[in-house]
């Protein structure tokens, strides 16, 4: 689900984990899940974000919508896809296409967007322990300079400052801050979402602004808001994790000017190669709605040398020449428990969240 997702999302989302319990106490799960393998080639890919001890964090002034579970979770989830799915590598992937072979059914593969070091502490131990990979998809710049990303740290400002009101009158904003964490959290969400409708320069100006106006710089980072390490991604991907590009600063490639968008595109790509010492196939778009993302960069992806492009549309397709750069995913979040995420795998045409664009 996206950030700032509406109250309309919210109620869909519950009733599709409703749905999925029932299926789960009549018993008609394992029927519809055979149902779909044997409906076509459309492979599974999963997205994560942020996977912490808790799911609820106390005291947590950065965006919760970015949890997609609590190390628990995460463990019980691997462990299902490993017993009722089969997992691949993007390598794999690419190997069966290279050949000319199909997929196998139930074909799965495990992303994370980012790159939070708690990928590092908390899912990487899970993913070892339980013999599986993933595709870790970071942001160069992040890991040179150890920064938060700019959207995480106007979340952290809007719920840590002490000004009374938050004004962005390039967004209509004109608000009085909340007074406790849930509801700055929300103000923050909103703002987030809005702030999405601005060009790339109109998105960095105002989060600028607020660090010089609220004195929070983002250079002083924070300790609940830390990029992986490039030491810490060597160690990943000698243990069989795979690394992917999500840019050089995090930007929303669509909304670059041209010149600006191919030296994020090539830029990670060839950091990313000097570093861990080894070619670097796959991409995942920032932010990666349809606004993120369209023919231009499309081109600049596959001149960069890059073999195969995730988007954050949710939903799933064949992996297939046609679709190599556009590949849609299936947002895993903190609010699915057990059920709804095994309906979600089984069946994502029915219980996977679902797109929402933008109109402003």
């Amino acid at each position: 689900m996206a950030r700032g997702a509406s109250k309309q999302a919210r109620e869909r989302a519950g009733r599709r984990q409703l749905l999925a319990r029932w299926c789960h106490r009549a018993g008609v799960l394992p029927l519809l899940g055979r149902m779909r393998l044997g409906s076509g080639d459309a492979v599974r890919v999963l997205a994560y974000h942020r996977v912490l001890e808790s799911a609820e964090p106390d005291d947590f002034s950065f965006d919760t919508d970015l949890i997609s579970a609590s190390a628990d979770a995460f463990r019980q989830q691997m462990a299902y896809l490993k017993r009722h799915f089969v997992p691949m590598t993007f390598a794999q992937v690419l190997d069966h296409l290279d050949q000319g072979r199909r997929l196998p059914r139930g074909a799965v593969l495990v992303t994370f967007d980012d790159g939070y070091d708690d990928n590092y502490r908390i899912a990487f131990p899970i993913l070892r322990e339980l013999g599986m990979s993933a595709m870790f998809f970071v942001s160069t710049g992040h890991i040179d300079s150890g920064r938060p990303y700019a959207y995480d740290w106007l979340v952290h400002m809007v719920c840590s400052t002490t000004a009374a009101r938050l004004r962005a009158p390039e967004l209509g904003v004109d608000w009085a801050l909340g007074p406790d964490l849930g509801e700055r959290r929300a103000q923050a969400s909103e703002l987030l979402d809005r702030l999405k409708s601005l060009d790339d320069e109109g998105q960095g100006a105002l989060i600028a602004r607020l660090e010089r106006e609220w004195n929070l710089p983002r250079s002083e980072g924070h300790p609940h808001c830390r990029p992986m390490t490039w030491d810490q991604l060597r160690e990943m991907r000698a243990a069989g994790m795979e690394i992917g590009s999500h840019g050089v600063d995090h930007r929303m490639l669509a909304k670059l000017p041209r010149d600006r968008m191919i030296a994020e595109v090539q830029g990670s790509k060839q950091a990313l190669e000097r570093e861990l010492g080894g070619p670097v196939a796959v991409l995942s778009y920032p932010v990666g709605g349809p606004d993120a993302f369209d023919g231009d960069t499309v081109e600049a992806v596959r001149a960069a040398g890059f073999r195969m492009a995730c988007s954050y549309v949710a939903g799933t397709r064949a992996i297939e020449a046609t679709t190599l750069y556009s590949v849609p995913r299936l947002p895993v979040e903190r609010q699915m428990d057990r059920e709804w995420f095994e309906a979600m795998v089984a069946v994502p045409e029915v219980f996977s969240y679902t797109s929402r664009l933008r109109t402003g």
